[in-house]
Protein backbone atom coordinates (compact mmCIF):
# COMPACT_ATOMS: atom_id res chain seq x y z
CA UNK A 1 0.00 0.00 0.00
CA UNK A 2 2.76 2.72 0.24
CA UNK A 3 4.20 4.66 2.74
CA UNK A 4 5.63 1.98 5.02
CA UNK A 5 1.85 0.09 4.99
CA UNK A 6 0.89 -3.44 4.56
CA UNK A 7 -2.93 -5.04 4.13
CA UNK A 8 -3.39 -8.84 5.15
CA UNK A 9 -6.86 -9.39 3.84
CA UNK A 10 -8.60 -12.47 5.85
CA UNK A 11 -9.89 -14.89 3.10
CA UNK A 12 -11.55 -17.99 3.57
CA UNK A 13 -14.99 -18.43 2.99
CA UNK A 14 -18.17 -18.33 3.61
CA UNK A 15 -16.78 -16.34 7.44
CA UNK A 16 -12.99 -16.83 7.30
CA UNK A 17 -13.05 -19.69 10.05
CA UNK A 18 -9.62 -20.62 11.45
CA UNK A 19 -8.68 -23.75 11.13
CA UNK A 20 -5.10 -25.01 10.88
CA UNK A 21 -4.09 -24.04 7.50
CA UNK A 22 -5.94 -20.53 7.72
CA UNK A 23 -3.95 -20.26 10.96
CA UNK A 24 -0.60 -21.32 10.00
CA UNK A 25 -1.27 -18.72 6.88
CA UNK A 26 -1.95 -15.67 8.79
CA UNK A 27 1.16 -16.44 11.19
CA UNK A 28 3.65 -17.16 7.57
CA UNK A 29 1.85 -13.79 6.40
CA UNK A 30 3.07 -11.73 9.37
CA UNK A 31 6.63 -13.04 9.20
CA UNK A 32 6.93 -12.14 5.37
CA UNK A 33 5.57 -8.64 6.11
CA UNK A 34 7.80 -8.07 8.86
CA UNK A 35 11.02 -9.32 6.68
CA UNK A 36 10.21 -6.04 5.02
CA UNK A 37 12.24 -3.59 5.76
CA UNK A 38 10.04 -0.85 5.21
CA UNK A 39 7.56 -2.37 6.51
CA UNK A 40 6.14 -0.32 9.63
CA UNK A 41 1.91 -1.09 9.73
CA UNK A 42 -0.59 -3.77 9.10
CA UNK A 43 -4.13 -3.64 8.51
CA UNK A 44 -5.63 -6.45 9.38
CA UNK A 45 -9.08 -6.47 7.28
CA UNK A 46 -11.41 -9.47 5.47
CA UNK A 47 -12.46 -10.03 2.09
CA UNK A 48 -16.28 -10.64 3.33
CA UNK A 49 -18.59 -7.49 3.93
CA UNK A 50 -19.93 -9.09 6.63
CA UNK A 51 -18.16 -11.11 8.25
CA UNK A 52 -14.26 -10.17 10.04
CA UNK A 53 -13.88 -13.43 11.26
CA UNK A 54 -16.26 -16.33 13.18
CA UNK A 55 -13.59 -17.59 15.12
CA UNK A 56 -12.68 -20.95 15.29
CA UNK A 57 -13.47 -23.85 12.90
CA UNK A 58 -15.66 -25.77 15.09
CA UNK A 59 -15.07 -29.05 12.96
CA UNK A 60 -11.19 -28.68 13.84
CA UNK A 61 -12.16 -29.41 17.74
CA UNK A 62 -14.96 -31.47 16.87
CA UNK A 63 -14.29 -35.09 17.54
CA UNK A 64 -10.54 -34.54 16.10
CA UNK A 65 -7.25 -36.40 16.33
CA UNK A 66 -6.04 -35.82 19.43
CA UNK A 67 -2.20 -34.82 17.83
CA UNK A 68 -3.96 -32.49 15.03
CA UNK A 69 -5.98 -30.85 17.77
CA UNK A 70 -2.63 -29.94 19.75
CA UNK A 71 -1.17 -28.70 16.59
CA UNK A 72 -4.25 -26.38 15.93
CA UNK A 73 -4.52 -24.67 19.35
CA UNK A 74 -0.30 -24.02 19.06
CA UNK A 75 -1.12 -22.32 15.98
CA UNK A 76 -4.08 -19.75 17.56
CA UNK A 77 -1.58 -19.78 20.41
CA UNK A 78 1.23 -18.43 17.69
CA UNK A 79 -1.31 -15.90 15.42
CA UNK A 80 -1.78 -14.06 19.54
CA UNK A 81 2.21 -14.00 19.80
CA UNK A 82 2.84 -13.34 16.02
CA UNK A 83 0.12 -10.33 16.42
CA UNK A 84 0.44 -8.84 19.86
CA UNK A 85 3.75 -9.13 19.56
CA UNK A 86 4.41 -7.72 16.47
CA UNK A 87 7.16 -5.21 15.71
CA UNK A 88 4.66 -3.38 13.14
CA UNK A 89 1.72 -1.40 14.55
CA UNK A 90 -1.35 -3.31 13.62
CA UNK A 91 -4.78 -2.36 13.30
CA UNK A 92 -8.18 -4.24 12.59
CA UNK A 93 -10.87 -3.22 10.07
CA UNK A 94 -13.72 -4.43 11.66
CA UNK A 95 -16.28 -4.50 8.58
CA UNK A 96 -18.72 -7.06 9.83
CA UNK A 97 -18.81 -9.50 12.77
CA UNK A 98 -15.80 -10.98 14.96
CA UNK A 99 -17.16 -12.87 17.30
CA UNK A 100 -15.18 -15.63 19.73
CA UNK A 101 -11.70 -16.19 18.24
CA UNK A 102 -12.62 -12.90 15.73
CA UNK A 103 -12.46 -11.22 18.91
CA UNK A 104 -9.27 -12.91 19.27
CA UNK A 105 -7.60 -11.37 16.38
CA UNK A 106 -9.13 -8.29 16.66
CA UNK A 107 -7.36 -7.56 20.27
CA UNK A 108 -3.99 -8.93 19.27
CA UNK A 109 -3.82 -5.85 16.91
CA UNK A 110 -2.42 -2.10 18.23
CA UNK A 111 -6.02 -0.71 17.29
CA UNK A 112 -9.44 -1.47 16.02
CA UNK A 113 -12.17 0.72 14.12
CA UNK A 114 -15.66 -1.29 13.71
CA UNK A 115 -18.38 -0.22 10.75
CA UNK A 116 -21.59 1.36 12.36
CA UNK A 117 -23.99 -1.51 11.82
CA UNK A 118 -25.99 -2.68 14.62
CA UNK A 119 -25.97 -6.24 12.69
CA UNK A 120 -22.08 -6.62 14.08
CA UNK A 121 -21.52 -7.84 16.96
CA UNK A 122 -18.04 -7.99 18.93
CA UNK A 123 -17.07 -10.16 21.84
CA UNK A 124 -15.84 -13.45 23.62
CA UNK A 125 -18.84 -15.92 23.06
CA UNK A 126 -17.42 -18.97 23.82
CA UNK A 127 -19.37 -19.99 26.26
CA UNK A 128 -22.63 -19.95 24.23
CA UNK A 129 -21.29 -23.47 22.72
CA UNK A 130 -19.84 -25.03 25.91
CA UNK A 131 -16.49 -23.92 25.31
CA UNK A 132 -14.49 -21.94 28.12
CA UNK A 133 -11.73 -18.94 26.62
CA UNK A 134 -7.97 -20.03 28.02
CA UNK A 135 -6.35 -17.85 31.01
CA UNK A 136 -4.12 -15.62 28.56
CA UNK A 137 -7.47 -14.57 26.46
CA UNK A 138 -9.70 -14.01 29.52
CA UNK A 139 -6.48 -11.69 30.64
CA UNK A 140 -6.41 -9.96 27.34
CA UNK A 141 -10.02 -8.96 27.39
CA UNK A 142 -9.77 -7.68 31.04
CA UNK A 143 -6.83 -5.73 30.05
CA UNK A 144 -8.60 -4.33 27.38
CA UNK A 145 -12.40 -3.88 28.75
CA UNK A 146 -11.71 -4.17 32.38
CA UNK A 147 -11.70 -6.76 35.01
CA UNK A 148 -15.45 -6.65 35.89
CA UNK A 149 -16.59 -5.91 32.32
CA UNK A 150 -14.71 -8.76 31.62
CA UNK A 151 -15.87 -11.67 33.96
CA UNK A 152 -19.11 -10.92 32.94
CA UNK A 153 -18.51 -10.34 29.61
CA UNK A 154 -16.77 -13.76 29.08
CA UNK A 155 -19.22 -16.15 31.59
CA UNK A 156 -21.98 -14.53 29.76
CA UNK A 157 -20.61 -15.32 25.88
CA UNK A 158 -21.57 -11.46 25.61
CA UNK A 159 -21.57 -10.07 22.06
CA UNK A 160 -21.74 -6.03 21.89
CA UNK A 161 -22.82 -3.55 19.35
CA UNK A 162 -20.23 -0.95 17.63
CA UNK A 163 -20.94 1.42 19.89
CA UNK A 164 -21.54 -0.84 22.69
CA UNK A 165 -17.83 -2.18 22.03
CA UNK A 166 -16.49 1.41 21.46
CA UNK A 167 -18.25 2.32 25.28
CA UNK A 168 -16.14 0.00 26.92
CA UNK A 169 -12.97 0.10 24.78
CA UNK A 170 -13.60 -2.98 23.32
CA UNK A 171 -12.86 -1.14 19.94
CA UNK A 172 -11.05 2.60 19.46
CA UNK A 173 -13.38 4.31 16.93
CA UNK A 174 -16.77 3.56 15.04
CA UNK A 175 -16.64 4.76 11.19
CA UNK A 176 -20.15 5.24 9.25
CA UNK A 177 -19.49 2.83 6.44
CA UNK A 178 -17.17 -0.06 5.11
CA UNK A 179 -15.23 2.68 3.10
CA UNK A 180 -15.03 5.04 6.23
CA UNK A 181 -13.35 2.31 8.27
CA UNK A 182 -11.04 1.05 5.72
CA UNK A 183 -10.04 4.50 4.95
CA UNK A 184 -9.65 5.58 8.75
CA UNK A 185 -7.55 2.04 9.00
CA UNK A 186 -5.31 3.19 5.89
CA UNK A 187 -4.67 6.74 7.58
CA UNK A 188 -3.83 5.58 10.92
CA UNK A 189 -1.54 2.70 9.51
CA UNK A 190 0.43 5.66 7.84
CA UNK A 191 0.83 7.85 10.83
CA UNK A 192 2.04 5.60 12.86
CA UNK A 193 4.44 4.59 10.28
CA UNK A 194 5.77 7.78 10.06
CA UNK A 195 6.96 7.80 14.28
CA UNK A 196 9.91 6.07 14.85
CA UNK A 197 9.94 2.74 14.43
CA UNK A 198 12.40 1.46 17.14
CA UNK A 199 11.28 4.14 19.70
CA UNK A 200 7.45 2.84 18.60
CA UNK A 201 8.33 -0.68 18.83
CA UNK A 202 10.53 -0.31 22.43
CA UNK A 203 7.48 1.75 24.07
CA UNK A 204 4.94 -1.23 22.78
CA UNK A 205 7.29 -3.96 24.01
CA UNK A 206 7.86 -2.51 27.21
CA UNK A 207 4.28 -2.81 27.99
CA UNK A 208 3.44 -6.40 26.10
CA UNK A 209 6.36 -8.36 26.54
CA UNK A 210 5.97 -9.74 30.36
CA UNK A 211 2.20 -11.16 29.11
CA UNK A 212 3.58 -12.41 25.95
CA UNK A 213 6.77 -14.02 28.08
CA UNK A 214 4.20 -15.55 30.32
CA UNK A 215 1.74 -17.58 27.65
CA UNK A 216 5.73 -18.74 26.25
CA UNK A 217 6.34 -19.93 29.73
CA UNK A 218 3.18 -22.08 29.83
CA UNK A 219 2.38 -22.64 26.72
CA UNK A 220 2.72 -26.52 26.09
CA UNK A 221 0.54 -26.61 29.70
CA UNK A 222 -1.61 -24.72 27.67
CA UNK A 223 -1.80 -26.56 24.68
CA UNK A 224 -2.79 -30.20 27.35
CA UNK A 225 -5.41 -28.21 29.23
CA UNK A 226 -7.07 -26.91 26.50
CA UNK A 227 -6.89 -30.52 24.38
CA UNK A 228 -8.07 -32.18 27.77
CA UNK A 229 -11.27 -29.36 27.97
CA UNK A 230 -11.93 -30.15 24.42
CA UNK A 231 -11.78 -33.79 23.98
CA UNK A 232 -14.83 -34.19 27.33
CA UNK A 233 -17.64 -35.57 26.55
CA UNK A 234 -19.61 -32.96 27.81
CA UNK A 235 -18.11 -30.44 24.98
CA UNK A 236 -18.07 -32.90 22.22
CA UNK A 237 -22.09 -33.55 22.63
CA UNK A 238 -22.38 -29.35 22.94
CA UNK A 239 -20.33 -29.43 19.47
CA UNK A 240 -22.26 -32.23 17.90
CA UNK A 241 -25.41 -30.48 19.02
CA UNK A 242 -24.26 -27.29 17.53
CA UNK A 243 -23.09 -29.24 14.22
CA UNK A 244 -26.34 -30.54 14.33
CA UNK A 245 -28.39 -27.74 14.17
CA UNK A 246 -26.59 -26.00 11.35
CA UNK A 247 -27.42 -28.75 8.97
CA UNK A 248 -30.96 -28.40 9.85
CA UNK A 249 -30.82 -24.88 8.95
CA UNK A 250 -29.50 -25.34 5.53
CA UNK A 251 -32.19 -28.18 4.86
Amino acid sequence: EGQGVAVLRLDRPPVNSLNLEMSLAIVDAVKEIESLGEARSLVLCSSSKTIFSAGLDIKEMHQPDPEKLAQFWSSIQQIFLSLYGSRLWTVSSLQGHAPAGGCLLAMSTDYRVMENNLNFKIGLSETKLGIAAPYWLAQLMASTIGQRRAELATQDGTLFSPFEALEIGLVDEVADSREAVEARCLELAARYARIPHVARNKSKQALRRPFLDDLRSYRQRDIEDFCSFILTDEVQRGLTAYLSSLGSKKM
